[in-house]
């Protein structure tokens, strides 16, 4: 039986995205989202519910999409995990949770986009759904499907990861690159 619940399941990959015949809608600001149909009581009520109190300052950030937290407090500092290396027994099952901030515009569309390598070599590769954000002052949290560290001798060793944010109109919000230490026991 499948550890995953069925909204685990991974996206299709980009080359089948093409073949789909969707075309997201034209992005709006936030400032005409809130325009429209504002004597909707029910609309109205539902868009404060979405977006809930906008943070101060939302059009003067230039990102609009900035990570806090991955594993441990990274502190906005992506460029910094790529010297880092997390380690994992093998074999273990694990999840990935970030934290990130959505600054001035809603983010339509958000996928998770993971390439797995080792030794240079592309060994995995994963694409979730994560789902639609407006801006707010509270983090918002992804936490990824259940996954399971590789087993046995050949497995070791240290994996290079690039996880990205990518929205509906193929914005790279985030890039990051982490690496991914599999040892035999947790103190390796």
């Amino acid at each position: 039986s499948s550890l995953q619940e069925p909204e685990d399941l991974p996206i299709e990959d980009d080359e089948d995205e093409r073949n789909l015949n969707y075309n997201p809608p034209a992005q709006k600001s936030l400032g005409e989202i809130q325009e429209l149909d504002k004597d909707d009581e029910s609309l109205v009520k539902y868009k404060n519910t979405l977006l809930g109190i906008l943070p101060v300052g939302t059009g003067e950030c230039v990102c609009v999409c900035v990570c806090c937290h991955l594993f441990v407090v990274c502190a906005g500092d992506l460029a910094a995990l790529k010297k880092k290396s997390f380690t994992l027994k093998e074999g273990v099952q694990y999840r990935t949770k970030i934290h990130f901030k959505v600054n001035r515009d809603i983010v339509p569309g958000l996928k998770y986009h993971q390439v797995t390598s080792r030794k240079g070599v592309r060994v995995d590769k994963e694409s979730y759904m994560v789902g639609s954000y407006g801006p707010r002052v509270e983090e918002h949290e992804y936490v990824s499907p259940l996954d399971e560290a590789p087993k046995g001798i050949l497995s070791r060793g240290c994996y290079q990861i690039r996880s990205r944010f990518i929205d509906d109109d193929k914005t790279v919000h985030l890039d990051w690159e982490w690496n991914l230490n599999i040892s035999k026991d947790w103190d390796e």
